[in-house]
């Protein structure tokens, strides 16, 4: 065995660039945006101060900007687009209220359905608004049916996955390996043509997902799943001892702690005062406060007061307060709501929508409304918020499609234009699928579809970019780029054959899939499959077998997102939601992703001969 010699300075850069990349992707102390950047400007600078020289033609620095309009990135961007037309249009919502009917007749069979389904959805459409839908629902399924909602969770997401990982369009790894491996000239994948490996395999893992995965899995805690405390409003009245008689409304709120939500004022009959801050409390008013049952008992101690409910009853222990007609629900700050970035207090959502937010859930952490800062959190994509209201004040929200809601006491109706959304995105799959024009112009046309048809407005769709993922794009496909060209790529081929000198071809491609399986777990799955693809194309290339075995070696193997929380998004959404530890993805992934190379490294040689 020997290794080849080491490439000129402009690879051996490279090379040291690709370290210094797959450190800083992860990095905890920089986001994978800025280590992104980082990379690209590396990339710019370097090669523009010291261009290269290859077959007679210049690498400059500029030349690394194409990533910016490259087809793949294109393609990504519209169909992030598009997808957001679905969660904007409420168009998944009614297949997730079906699902969680089903559960009340078999729930082993309802998650066999689901995972089944999840994982279908996901060849076609972001999974991350699929697992946003489903996490709520599962939740509430477990609270039914007694079972363990950490079961449920890291399934489905791990589903997701397994689905993307179908077709070309169904993650943007899958996207950018297929475009790259054509612009080295390949012969183009089209949507379907690796969907017969990727779902024997996706069957396998199924089975394991529902029969094994469930059991592996504690009992966890699971923060979604905390409906309470509810919010009710309660009167406290003033008597000639309390403390809040003959003083000013802000000097009860102090007493009270800072947290008490004064409603109104009512004095005498029938006499309403608006409570301002200096208003000075007598005795007979009655203070309206809506806050939860316990702390309304707790006001009731500290300021010496009664409380009585809206009807004049005194409440006592054997007494309860009512919320009739009002509903629970849950919400999720998604990319580009008005939300995202802002407070509660900026956006006076209270004010604008009648609704109360009882709870705000990340990072496995739940925050009760009740706490003196709940209105100054900042809040970003991802949180759940848990709201009280009106049927009719939820219905209104849903409608204004700022928020996705995901769940509630009672079915809301998805808006008039699920049904459109849904074709245009049914038509953007079926015209790319039956080869009338690639996926990134069918994905724009979609775009422009979506505008047109009211399903979206620009601010939607500008908003349903995500930084991250273009900036990560980008840098990977510069990566990927000087690779190539300066020769990186080949000397990384050239190191691996070394290493795997004598082995069977089945056990080479089986080995890139490892590597590929490893990197994805630690760095992004972009940029995993962005090094990779060059890579495997000069490995079948010096082997003399079909370079598209190896290149869906990288494809697959960059999408075996399982073992860490933070190897895929979805992950740490589940992992929040689900109240999971780091070594539950350890002990559940580790296995999917041992059964996915077993299946993958037999069946790739066996259809492409070798």
């Amino acid at each position: 065995m020997s290794f080849p010699p080491l490439p000129d300075p402009h690879g051996i850069a490279v090379l040291a660039l690709v370290g210094l990349a797959l450190v800083l992707f992860t990095s905890k102390h920089l986001k994978l945006e800025t280590s992104s950047l980082m990379v690209l400007v590396i990339l710019l600078i370097g090669f523009e101060l010291f261009p290269y020289e290859a077959n007679g033609e210049q690498l400059r620095g500029d030349d690394f900007f194409s990533g910016f309009g490259h087809e793949a990135l294109i393609a990504v961007c519209a169909l992030m687009i598009v997808g957001n037309g679905l969660v904007r249009t409420g168009a998944l919502e009614p297949l997730g209220r079906l699902l969680a009917t089903l559960w009340k007749y078999s729930p082993s069979l309802s998650l066999l359905l689901t995972l089944v389904i999840s994982g279908l959805l996901s060849a076609f459409v972001n999974n991350v608004p699929i697992v946003v839908l489903l996490l709520p629902i599962l939740v509430s399924v477990a609270h039914r049916t007694s079972q363990k909602a950490s079961g449920l969770l890291m399934p489905m997401g791990f589903a997701t996955i397994v689905g993307g990982m179908s077709t070309t369009i169904g993650t943007s790894t899958n996207l950018l390996v297929v475009t790259i491996a054509s612009d080295l000239g390949m012969e183009r994948f089209g949507m379907f043509d690796f969907f017969l490996p990727a779902v024997i395999a996706a069957s396998v893992a199924v089975i394991y997902l529902w029969l094994v995965a469930p059991r592996l899995l504690g009992d966890r805690d699971t923060p979604l799943g905390n409906f309470s405390p509810r919010v009710f409003v309660g009167h406290l009245h003033v008597e000639e001892e309390s403390f809040a008689n003959g003083k000013t409304v802000t000097e009860v709120i102090e007493k009270s702690g800072g947290n008490m939500t004064v409603a109104q004022i009512f004095r005498g009959e029938d006499r309403r005062i608006v409570p301002l801050p200096d208003m000075i409390l007598k005795e007979g008013d009655r203070i309206a406060v809506r806050d939860t049952p316990e702390n309304l008992k707790e006001y009731e101690e500290t300021l010496g007061t009664k409380l009585y409910n809206e009807d004049n009853v005194r409440l006592d222990e054997d007494i309860e307060l009512r919320a009739e007609g009002q509903q629970i629900a849950e919400i999720v700050v998604t990319q580009g709501s008005p939300l995202q970035g802002r407070t509660l207090s900026n956006t006076r959502f209270d004010e604008t929508h009648h609704l109360v937010v009882l709870a705000l859930h990340r990072e496995g952490q739940v925050k009760y409304i009740s706490q003196k800062d709940m209105s100054n959190v900042v809040l970003r994509t991802g949180d759940v918020l848990l709201v009280q209201g009106t049927e009719e004040n939820i219905t209104e929200l849903k409608k204004a499609a700022e928020v996705l809601v995901l769940d509630a006491t009672e079915d809301l109706p998805h808006t008039k234009k699920a049904p459109v959304a849904l074709s245009i995105m049914a038509g953007v799959v079926l015209v790319a699928a039956v080869g009338i024009v690639p996926i990134t112009i069918s994905a724009v046309c979609g775009v422009l579809l979506m505008v047109m048809t009211g399903c979206l407005n620009w601010r939607d769709a500008a908003g349903s970019l995500n930084a991250q993922v273009i900036l990560i794009v980008t840098a990977s496909l510069a990566l990927g780029s000087s690779l190539l060209q300066t020769g990186g790529a080949d000397y990384l081929a050239e190191v691996f054959l070394a290493l795997t000198y004598g082995a069977s071809p089945a056990f080479v491609l089986a080995g890139l899939m490892i590597v590929m399986a490893v990197l994805t777990n630690i760095v992004s799955n972009n940029a995993a499959a962005v090094i990779g693809t060059p890579i495997a194309i000069t490995i079948a290339n010096r082997l003399g077998l079909p370079p598209e075995a190896f290149v869906l070696a990288v494809l697959f193997g960059a999408n075996m997102s399982y073992a860490t929380p933070m190897a895929y998004k979805t992950n740490l959404l589940v992992m929040n939601a689900g109240g999971y530890h780091f070594n539950d993805f350890t002990k559940v992934g580790v296995p999917l992703i041992v059964l996915l190379l077993a299946v993958f490294s037999f069946i790739l040689p066996m259809i492409y001969g070798f």
